[in-house]
C-alpha cells in the first residue's frame, strides 16, 4: 500500500492539524483502494514480509481491495 507514489500518511487538513474525528494523530490515505485501507487514527506502523488479515478481513473483506478489480469480498 505504501510503496504506492499516491498513498500518503497524514497529520494535517488545510494546514490545521486533523480533529480526533478525522483521525488524529496519523491516518493513512490510500486513494486507489477502498476506504477501510485508509486507517486512522494510526500510532505506529509495523514493515512486514508478508501481508496478513487485518480487522476488515477477517469479516470478509478482501485483503488488497481495489475497487478497480471489483475486491470488495474475499
Amino acid at each position: 500500500m505504501l510503496s504506492d507514489e499516491n498513498s500518503m500518511l497524514a497529520y494535517k487538513y488545510d494546514d490545521k492539524p486533523l480533529e480526533p474525528d478525522h483521525g488524529y494523530p496519523l491516518r493513512l490515505f490510500v486513494p486507489h483502494l477502498y476506504f477501510w485501507k485508509s486507517a486512522k487514527w494510526l500510532r505506529g506502523i509495523e514493515f512486514m514480509a508478508n501481508d496478513r488479515p487485518g480487522f476488515w478481513e477477517g469479516y470478509g473483506y478482501h485483503m488488497r481491495g481495489d475497487p478497480f478489480l471489483e475486491e470488495r469480498f474475499s
